[in-house]
């Protein structure tokens, strides 16, 4: 008696299975989504402007000192040795070591570095959210792994595809993009402090040349020499910290407020995504942090 019930059940279901489904068609399956947007390839470049100008700089005072007629007058080695090794004692003083190399990979990435621009990570974001609108955050998760060199990015779709609150995601981005920008407060105040310095060791210079200068003044032949580490020390000094060490600060700066643009326009998409809102709302949030003639009309 039971086989038969068994039997009746097994009928009856497939039965009921047939009537839902076409004939000769399989039962219908959960469509996968489709690949989000590939990320933003990140492209060092050389920053063009940066080079031009300081090598314009130093080619224009090369030039004026070849015209002058004696070129080879204005290079001393222990005058270089005195302002190139002090400010760079003296700033390592002032700094640790991990401080030193944050410096020195913020100024590598200033002359060749990515390029930022927020109008593209902006459309770019926006994309994103309306991709996560239509499918489910979830559908974010296979850029996890193309998107190792863009830490923010990576840490944003780990935040939203593990289902955090949409505060905790801000909250959790926030502080980490505001390392990212003490960091780069560091590299800047690095590059800062040398440029203070080089015009101090070549006071030093001076200082050390005049004081030579005048205790052989009873042998001619030693007051060239002196007066030259004495002139040439100040030279060098105000060349390094006036017309490289001090603009190079301030592109180590410029640098860091558009890589914070950008931090930030994907925080606020984080926030987007996380609260499931219609990306209209987040293309007027965004259009609030870009500039007038760089904004987005995606939904006009």
């Amino acid at each position: 008696m039971s086989e038969k019930i068994a039997g009746d059940v097994a009928a009856q279901t497939r039965a009921r299975m047939q009537a839902k489904t076409p004939a000769g068609h399989e039962a219908a399956m959960p469509a996968r989504p489709p690949n989000p947007p590939a990320p933003l390839v990140r492209r060092n470049r050389l920053d063009v402007a940066s080079v031009a100008g300081l090598g314009s700089a130093l080619l224009m005072v090369g030039v004026a000192l070849v015209m002058g007629g004696a070129p080879d007058a204005f290079f001393n080695v222990p005058s270089l040795a005195i302002v190139l090794g002090g400010t760079v004692a003296v700033t390592a003083v002032s700094f640790s070591r991990t401080d030193v190399s944050t410096a020195l990979g913020q100024l590598r990435r200033a002359l060749v570095g990515p390029v930022h621009d927020a109008a593209r990570v902006a459309a770019h974001v926006l994309e994103l959210a309306d991709h996560a609108r239509r499918f489910g955050p979830l559908s974010l998760q296979p850029l996890l792994g193309r998107t190792r060199g863009q830490p923010v990015v990576q840490r944003s779709i780990e935040l939203i595809v593990d289902g955090l609150p949409a505060d905790d995601v801000e909250r959790i981005l926030r502080t980490e993009i505001e390392a990212g920008m003490a960091r780069a407060r560091i590299g800047a105040s690095v590059l800062r402090r040398a440029a203070e310095v080089a015009p101090a060791m070549g006071l030093i210079g001076t200082l050390v040349g005049l004081v030579q200068m005048l205790g052989n003044l009873s042998d001619p032949t030693t007051i060239g020499p002196a007066m030259a580490v004495a002139l040439l020390t100040t030279f060098y000094g105000a060349v390094l910290g006036s017309m490289v060490l001090a603009p190079l600060a301030g592109k180590v700066e410029r640098n860091a407020d558009a890589q914070a643009l950008v931090d930030g326009l994907y925080l606020l998409a984080a926030g987007s995504v996380a609260r499931q809102e219609n990306p209209r709302r987040l293309e007027i949030m965004i259009n609030t942090l870009l500039p007038p003639d760089r904004r987005l009309s995606a939904y006009d």
